[in-house]
């Protein structure tokens, strides 16, 4: 892990182990269901679609037009893709191979 992670600790070691010992997507419903609120979850969810859209080259328009999310939102998420520590692109590629 680097050292220079905003949000390295154990806890958030122990709660990342925790999600790569889900196996099936139940079992990853239940567990945010209990671990997240629904808006939590429905918030990351549309983070996640934003930045797949704007990796897709996908306009603010387009993206604001079918997510709901808000100029704002789709802004910050494009600042992380552009500067950002690669997360969302190593994981849309992964899942893009997987389909």
């Amino acid at each position: 892990m680097e050292q220079s992670s905003k949000i390295q600790s154990k806890e958030a070691e122990d709660l990342f182990e925790a999600v790569l010992a889900l196996e099936t997507i139940d079992e990853c419903y239940r567990f945010f269901e209990d671990l997240c609120t629904v808006k939590e979850i429905k918030a990351m969810a549309q983070r996640f679609e934003v930045a797949r859209m704007l990796l897709e080259k996908k306009t603010y328009s387009k993206i604001e037009e079918e997510t709901s999310a808000s100029t704002a939102t789709i802004s910050r998420i494009n600042r992380t893709l552009q500067y950002g520590t690669g997360g969302y692109e190593e994981i849309i590629a992964k899942t893009k191979a997987g389909n």
